[in-house]
């Protein structure tokens, strides 16, 4: 007897059978052809469908329990819908199967096309997808990968310790003192060519003479070993400048914002020696753990600002009135303030001075038009006439930001800069 291919089925005929007493696998195959035999005509007998390959091999699988046996009937056909729909109805006209009562039901036709298709699609987003990981990168990829190799190709091997340096170190007046190798590999991948490593917390002679002639930065960790490092240096020889990574942070793995916003926050070594708990256990921190900013001594040498320089224009503009300011939002504000240097970000404070959320600067204005309970704004940018509007329309008291463009005496608003707290 000719056998369909598996293949070649369009449509799978499924079918639940329930006997009423134990029968094997040849009783059911035997009723199916018998008692469905002359039922359709001659186009449609299963003897003659299976003998010309258009209905294919008929599986039962049943098992027998407390003497009645229940099993599936798989039938594969390569008929047509109403056809292949025509024989599987054909099946439920069957009552006895051997000596036992019967009732046999089609659960379903399943096209077996559609199941291929899913495989189709399935198959295909993995394809796609393992293409799109293995496919060439674009030109700018190209670029920054190239630019990175020889970044890391350029670092060098400086003075009688052979201290890792990047190719700049000899040429540049400023130097970046840092921790280790991979601090001076990370400024090089972000193009500072002019850092040196320490190389531990034993200060090497070279460090010494860098010192003597150049303009130094110490940039270490934000943990207790940087602090450790920065006090054997400023023991020993003479920097400049100091900063930190943020705390809980190594240099290694800043990225290039960070790195830039760091060393735009340096401040005078002398000023670390007044204002470091470190260095001066006199001195107190706030809650965020940072020396207190707010009186600063002046250094023998001048530091670089600690924050964005006010034009000379607006330096002219009349101060804010601060007698309103009590020393704890002093404080607060300033702590803000150096932490949103370089971010373009703002801060949003309710009337208990508590943290509404962060936002992007350019989303200042849609936020507080949508907030209704913003008692301060503290924000990495200039006051100008369009951010009092909104500010005003808010019912906000306080805004705080690094320059202003705008005369305390033109709204009632509470307008702060860094110069004023």
């Amino acid at each position: 007897m000719a056998k369909i291919s598996p293949v070649s089925a369009k449509y799978i005929v499924q079918a639940m059978i329930e006997i009423d007493g134990v029968v094997d696998r040849p009783d059911v195959i035997g009723a199916i052809f018998g008692q469905t035999e002359g039922l359709l005509g001659e186009d449609l007998e299963l003897r003659e469908l299976q003998r010309s390959g258009r209905i294919g091999r008929i599986e039962v699988n049943s098992e027998t329990r407390g003497g009645k046996t229940r099993g599936t009937i798989i039938i594969p056909s390569s008929l047509d819908k109403a056809e292949t729909a025509i024989v599987g109805a054909a099946l439920e006209v069957i009552q006895r199967i051997g000596p036992c009562n019967a009732k046999l039901k089609v659960d379903k036709i399943e096209d077996v096309r559609i199941s291929k298709r899913h495989f189709v699609i399935e198959r295909a987003k993995q394809l796609l997808k393992s293409l799109m990981d293995s496919s060439m990168p674009d030109s700018q990829e190209i670029a920054d990968e190239v630019a990175a190799s020889v970044r890391v190709m350029e670092i060098r091997e400086y003075g009688k310790e052979r201290l890792p340096a990047g190719p700049s170190i000899d040429e540049s007046q400023e130097v970046i003192l840092v921790e280790g190798r991979a601090d001076v590999l990370n400024l090089l991948k972000h193009g500072f060519k002019n850092a040196i490593a320490i190389n531990g917390t034993s200060i090497p002679e070279t460090i010494k003479e860098v010192c003597k002639h150049k303009e130094t930065t110490v940039f270490v960790d934000g943990d207790r070993g940087g602090d450790l490092i920065i006090k054997e240096l400023l023991s020993v020889t003479e920097i400049d400048f100091i900063t930190k990574a943020p705390d809980g942070k190594e240099v290694e793995e800043l990225t290039k914002k960070e790195i830039h916003k760091a060393l735009r926050s340096r401040i005078a070594a002398e000023q670390y020696k007044m204002e470091s708990p470190a260095v001066n256990p006199a001195v107190q921190t706030n809650s965020l753990h940072r020396p207190v900013y707010s009186q600063r001594p002046v250094s023998s040498q001048p530091a670089r600002p600690l924050l964005r320089p006010v034009p000379e224009a607006i330096q002219r503009k009349p101060v804010a009135k601060t007698s309103k300011l009590s020393e704890t939002e002093r404080k607060l504000f300033i702590d803000m303030l150096n932490d949103l240097v370089g971010t373009r970000g703002a801060y949003l404070l309710d009337s208990k001075l508590k943290m509404l959320g962060k936002v992007p600067l350019p989303e200042l204005e849609a936020t507080l038009k949508n907030v209704g309970n913003v008692h301060a704004v503290v924000f990495d940018g200039i006051i100008d006439k369009k951010i009092v509007k909104t500010a005003e329309s808010a019912n906000v008291k306080f805004l705080v930001a690094m320059d202003s463009e705008v005369s305390p005496g033109e709204t009632p608003l509470t307008l702060l800069t860094i110069n004023d707290i």
